[in-house]
């Protein structure tokens, strides 16, 4: 997957489906994607009554451009009745929690085919996000992440993680796992979310931003929220600011007269730099017209 292909999910916004108020409001939230939530938030009691508001709510939370992701259920038989719900034209892409390993998420995958076969809708229509949450999972990231292509982000799933290696979701002990998601995420050529540390965490507002900052720095291209004033947060720790974006640009122009002129060697700012710096300067033109396009295309919320 090249930068292009990729989601621009900056910030994921959960969102119980069978809360009407939270849906109702979800598009006034800023979020990229919206996680129309099956799995935690809604008690084994309301799932199948869940699972007929997800068409409805994909509607509503979508109406002012966000992608919409839906969360399914880790137990097979959950997963496949969430599917069968879930999957339509609004549903850009299933979040898998708990995924085991390469052929889980091959399952997922015949299983999308027939579905979407039934509904009219192109194969390959439904994307996934693959979750990982536990010890065992994480050795079998890499091929998790290549499995299908249909895969194009993950994600580690930090409390259910902790849980299952037996340690407190601290941002010592997820600093390992967090990173090692990321590579595989990276090595495969999809997209890593999430930071280090627990989503839960949203009232200090201030530590949530280094948080973030830290996530970027590292590699991450987006988060999960749990709370609106994560994803005020999000999308603007993970967007070039105005004046990293001067900076690239200023410094592609100077790279590229000074290879116009026969130079090999650029200084720029004080500093020499060469052809894997400059790339990085052209990823963060390319990731800021990207953002900008997709704000250009919303709709206005109302």
């Amino acid at each position: 997957m090249t930068q292009a292909d990729m989601p621009v999910w900056r910030s994921l916004m959960f969102v119980p489906v069978n809360v009407e108020k939270f849906v109702a409001s979800a598009h006034k939230r800023g979020a990229d994607a919206i996680i129309l939530d099956l799995e935690d938030s809604v008690p084994m009691a309301e799932k199948a009554k869940a699972r007929t508001l997800v068409h409805a709510a994909a509607e509503t939370v979508s109406q002012a451009g966000a992608d919409v992701v839906v969360r399914v259920n880790r137990p097979w038989r959950l997963t496949v009745r969430d599917i069968e719900a879930s999957v339509c034209a609004r549903v850009t892409a299933l979040s898998l929690p708990k995924v085991a390993d390469a052929s889980h998420i091959r399952a997922v995958a015949e299983i999308l085919d027939e579905v979407e076969r039934e509904n009219g809708l192109p194969v390959g229509h439904t994307r996934l996000l693959a979750m990982i949450e536990t010890a065992d999972a994480l050795f079998h990231a890499r091929e998790i992440a290549g499995a299908h292509p249909r895969v194009i982000a993950m994600t580690l799933g930090g409390e259910d993680f902790a849980l299952s290696a037996d340690m407190q979701p601290d941002p010592e002990a997820l600093f390992y796992p967090s990173q090692q998601m990321l590579l595989a995420a990276r090595a495969a050529g999809i997209v890593p979310l999430g930071f280090i540390g627990s989503i839960a965490e949203y009232q200090d507002q201030d530590k949530f931003r280094r948080t973030i900052r830290q996530a970027r720095r590292l590699g991450f291209f987006g988060a999960a929220c749990i709370h609106p004033t994560q994803v005020t947060i999000c999308n603007e720790e993970f967007a070039p600011g105005d004046d990293e974006v001067a900076t690239a640009r200023a410094m592609i122009d100077a790279y590229d007269e000074a290879i116009a002129a026969g130079r090999g060697s650029v200084e720029f700012q004080g500093q020499m730099i060469d052809e894997p710096v400059v790339d990085r300067a052209r990823r963060t033109l390319a990731l800021a017209e990207r953002i900008n396009a997709r704000q250009n295309a919303a709709a206005p919320a109302s």
